[in-house]
């Protein structure tokens, strides 16, 4: 799926009295593109939600992030896919609800390496189907580290800046 040829339905969130306006996607895309920090919520095998930080990339209007097989979310991402991500930009705060996929392809995992080399100075390089790096975070055990796509079904904007107006915002893919 490729949010950039699909343009979401957006809806207001915003109950307090005020005329509610809403966001466009771009700029909520935009945040998202821009964060340093996301924490991605998988679904643990006895239902209970998991939750852990994750550096994460946008690359052709796609959010990115990677796990371990062998780590937790790596795991819960195999047998389910359906997943969050929590983003905090400095006036709103974004949710995308989603389902993920494994990314297998050359060219895209490519793609998505460079992404990551550019955006946080990590050293990856593609090896069959995944990344090789040098290290990793304390916890994410040794590479090989598994790419996935995260496509969104719906998004949140909760907005935390006045000069937004009253605009957070639910877009629906």
């Amino acid at each position: 799926m490729n949010t950039r040829d699909i343009q979401p339905v957006a809806e207001p969130l915003t109950n307090d009295g005020r005329e509610p306006s809403v966001l466009p996607w771009a700029q909520a895309r935009q945040r998202i593109s821009d964060a340093r920090y996301y924490w991605l919520a998988t679904v643990h095998p006895n239902n209970k939600s998991h939750i852990r930080p994750v550096l994460a990339v946008w690359v052709g209007d796609t959010l990115y992030t990677t796990s371990s097989p062998r780590a937790r979310k790596g795991r819960n991402l195999n047998r389910d896919p359906r997943c969050s991500v929590a983003v905090t930009a400095e006036d709103m705060h974004i949710v995308l609800d989603g389902l993920s996929s494994k990314v297998t392809d050359p060219v895209l995992l490519e793609s998505i390496a460079e992404a990551y080399r550019s955006k946080y100075d990590w050293d990856v390089t593609v090896t069959d189907g995944g990344f090789d790096a040098p290290y990793g975070a304390p916890t994410a055990g040794p590479p090989p580290y598994q790419p996935y796509a995260i496509h969104p079904t719906a998004a949140f904007g909760f907005v935390n800046d006045p000069a937004l107006g009253p605009s957070s915002t639910r877009w629906r893919f």
